[in-house]
């Protein structure tokens, strides 16, 4: 049951928002070897693949050709993922649930934005962002406060309790 509980919270966050379903680095999601035009039965799913989405005949049936195909590329995934990969997902989707719509669409928004920018500038930010996250804890709230400093209206007040978001990879 808890598995289920857990499969279904996967389900709902990757629909909430590809975020929590990006790729880490070096890990480039497999394109579906069907079209993705066309449904997939719930028979053609591995029981595996069945288990992981969480979801019942009936449902998947009702899902778009195309989420159908998304989401059977996220359960692929989850299969070969690591047992600290999984356990680092569930963390960030707990995380990605306890967040309001608000911060929600603004995540969006900044994943959209960073996924606009050129490569080398992306990669700027991730190697920036590995340091911070090497910094002692004093080290990184003194960063911290100030940039609430200088950026006030930046730093909402349900913002600054939630532990720092990481760039997307």
């Amino acid at each position: 049951m808890k598995h289920r509980v857990l499969a279904s919270s996967l389900v709902a966050a990757l629909w909430a928002g590809s975020v929590l379903a990006a790729p880490t680095a070096g890990q480039p999601v497999a394109a579906p070897a069907t079209s993705v035009d066309k449904p997939i039965p719930w028979s053609a799913l591995s029981p595996a693949e069945q288990q992981v989405l969480g979801y019942d005949k009936d449902k998947w049936s009702s899902l778009p050709a195309a989420r159908q195909h998304k989401m059977q590329g996220i359960a692929d995934r989850w299969q070969k993922m690591s047992p600290e990969e999984r356990e680092h997902f569930r963390q960030r989707l707990q995380h990605w649930q306890q967040l309001t719509p608000e911060e929600r669409a603004r995540l969006r928004q900044r994943y959209e934005a960073f996924q606009k920018l050129p490569p080398d500038e992306q990669q700027h930010i991730r190697d920036t962002f590995r340091k911070y996250q090497q910094m002692p804890p004093d080290k990184q709230q003194q960063l911290k406060d100030r940039y609430k400093k200088n950026h006030p209206a930046q730093a909402a007040p349900a913002a600054a309790s939630k532990p720092a978001q990481k760039p997307p990879r």
